[in-house]
C-alpha cells in the first residue's frame, strides 16, 4: 500500500537551479532545469550558454522558485519545466517564449 504522505509532493521536488543577484533595488533571478545546466544551445544567430557561473546556484523546488520570483525585477528562465512554471505563475506569456536549439528560453522584466 502507498501512503500519500510518503510520496514527494510535486511542488517540493528540487528540479531546477536557482540563483539570485541583487544590485541596488534590482533583483535578478536566474532559473534553469537541472538537465540543461552547463549546456550550450544555438539556432541561427541565437546562442544560449546555460553557464554554471550564471545559473548554477542552489537546487530549488517550484515553491522556492515562486518565492524568489515574488521579489524579482528581472528573471531568466531556461528549460521546459522552468519556462512552463513561469507561464503557470503568470510571469511569462506563452507567445513570448523562444526555442533555441530545441530548449525553451524566456525572460521577465517587471517595470
Amino acid at each position: 500500500m502507498i501512503i500519500m504522505s510518503d510520496m514527494p509532493h510535486e511542488m517540493e521536488k528540487k528540479e531546477m537551479y536557482l540563483k539570485t543577484y541583487q544590485q541596488g533595488r534590482e533583483t535578478l533571478v536566474a532559473v534553469c532545469d537541472c538537465d540543461v545546466l552547463g549546456c550550450k544551445f544555438a539556432e541561427g544567430q541565437l546562442r544560449l550558454d546555460v553557464s554554471t557561473d550564471f545559473f548554477g546556484g542552489d537546487m530549488a523546488s517550484c515553491a522556492e522558485v515562486e518565492k524568489a520570483l515574488a521579489s524579482a525585477t528581472m528573471a531568466n528562465f531556461v528549460g521546459p519545466k522552468t519556462v512552463e512554471h513561469a507561464i503557470t505563475l503568470g510571469y511569462v506569456e506563452k507567445d513570448c517564449v523562444l526555442s533555441i536549439g530545441g530548449v525553451l528560453y524566456a525572460q521577465m522584466v517587471r517595470m
